[in-house]
């Protein structure tokens, strides 16, 4: 089923977005978020119409970023990457990253107009589904988005969940978002989970690699993410630590193996409710 997306409403963006002065831009943001806003989970993903310029700025970044990804991403990432084969020359649709994505990991992708309420983000994890936005940035910045767009999504965490490895991760973390019904838990929770599969790194081959979907999708911070203070693997400061989301972040984990990262998140995810952040916070 394809969508030839016709603009009604134009997106709402901020006023230092790079495509917020652009009207045709603002027009096939608001046309492309209608068609996730009315997709309904079970239908069939309806593929969108993408421009060759649209094209373009896929196939560039997915180039670069594929190029640094052999020299700064974890071994999982990769082979789940190898799995996936994303196309490179065009924006790939939804429906077809879903059937790979799948059929590699068990985890479907369904689209959304937008960003969601942090619930229903975590929540549809748990149900082994992750939600994905269908747009991609602005042309005028391709390698540069202050939101999550089909890049990030896609290259960040697709790549990964065709790993099963990190697809078992992301669910539990669903189920223990659940768990976490309190706002103080869902707060402590989300945090441990923006310093491991947004912006985690861990120590393989005697190097620092990026297993993080957030560095994984940035073609600058992905360079400049060993410039960062590397601390000790530590879930108990990761669920207190601030972080802010318009800068390359100051402060990144880093777990001693691959190994040590999986058992420690399942046991944290496997584990976490209510009562979770004051279980770490007291220690051993």
């Amino acid at each position: 089923m394809r969508s030839d997306v016709t603009a009604t409403v134009p997106a709402e963006l901020p006023e230092d977005h790079p495509g917020f002065s652009d009207p045709q831009y603002r027009a096939r943001r608001g046309a492309i978020a209608e068609v996730g806003a009315r997709y309904r989970s079970g239908d069939p993903i309806p593929d969108v119409t993408y421009t060759p310029e649209e094209d373009e700025v896929w196939r560039l970044v997915s180039h670069e970023l594929g190029r640094k990804h052999q020299r700064y991403a974890c071994r999982a990432y990769l082979e789940g990457a190898a799995a996936l084969t994303l196309p490179t020359d065009r924006m790939p649709q939804l429906r077809e990253v879903d059937e790979r994505v799948h059929a590699l990991g068990r985890f479907h992708i369904e689209p959304v107009p937008g960003l969601v309420p942090t619930r229903v983000f975590y929540g549809a994890l748990a149900r082994r589904t992750f939600l994905s936005t269908q747009y991609i940035r602005h042309h005028s910045a391709p390698f540069y988005t202050p939101e999550p767009d089909i890049v990030h999504e896609i290259i960040g965490h697709a790549n990964m969940l065709a790993n099963p490895t990190f697809a078992d991760l992301y669910e539990e973390a669903g189920k223990a978002s659940v768990r976490a019904t309190s706002d103080a838990a869902l707060d402590f929770f989300s945090k441990v989970f923006w310093f491991t599969l947004e912006f985690g790194v861990v120590h393989e081959d005697g190097e620092l690699k990026a297993y993080g979907a957030g560095l994984l999708s940035s073609y600058g911070e992905i360079e400049a993410f060993r410039e960062a203070e590397v601390c000790p693997w530590d879930i108990a400061r990761m669920g207190t630590l601030e972080y802010d989301i318009t800068r390359y972040q100051p402060i990144l984990f880093a777990a001693e193996s691959f190994d040590r990262m999986v058992e420690d998140l399942t046991a944290f995810f496997t584990t976490y409710d209510d009562e979770g952040q004051h279980r770490w916070l007291a220690g051993p």
